[in-house]
C-alpha cells in the first residue's frame, strides 16, 4: 500500500504497510454518583494513527530520513495522513517509534518493520 503522508511538511520515498487509526473519547471527568449513575463531561474525540512499514527498508537512505524525523526531540510535529475521505492534517507527538535489525550484509545495516504511533494534540471533533 502506498498513503501519502508527511512530518513536518517533509515527504518519504516510502511505502506505508499499514495504517491504522483510533478515535478515543477524553474526558474532563467521569465519576459515579452514589445512586451508580455516571457523569461525565466529554473533552473531546481525538485521532490518533499508527503507521506501519516495510519489514526490509531498500532505500536505506530514506530510511535513515524517516528514522532521523520520527525520533527528533521535538515537542509537536505537524502531520498529513489519509483521512475518511482526502487527507487528515493535525499538530500532534510521536510516543513511539521501534524498528528491527532485519539483515546485515557487507557492513551494511537495513533495519525494517518500523512502527511509529502519532498522538493529536487537540480533540478533532468537540
Amino acid at each position: 500500500m502506498t498513503a501519502l503522508f508527511s512530518i513536518d511538511g517533509v515527504t518519504f520515498d516510502i511505502p506505508v504497510v499499514e495504517i491504522k487509526r483510533e478515535a478515543p473519547v477524553l474526558d474532563k471527568y467521569a465519576t459515579r454518583t452514589e445512586g451508580g449513575d455516571l457523569e461525565r463531561e466529554i473533552v473531546g474525540v481525538y485521532f490518533n494513527y499508527t503507521l506501519t512499514f516495510p519489514n526490509l527498508a531498500i532505500n536505506t537512505e530514506e530510511y535513515a530520513k524517516l528514522w532521523d524525523k520520527v525520533t527528533e526531540p521535538v515537542e509537536f510535529h505537524d502531520f498529513v495522513v489519509p483521512g475518511t475521505t482526502g487527507t487528515f492534517s493535525f499538530r500532534g507527538y510521536i510516543t513511539t517509534a521501534g524498528d528491527a535489525l532485519r539483515r546485515v550484509h557487507n557492513n551494511k545495516n537495513y533495519w525494517g518493520g518500523l512502527s511509529i504511533k502519532l498522538i493529536a494534540k487537540e480533540p478533532a471533533r468537540k
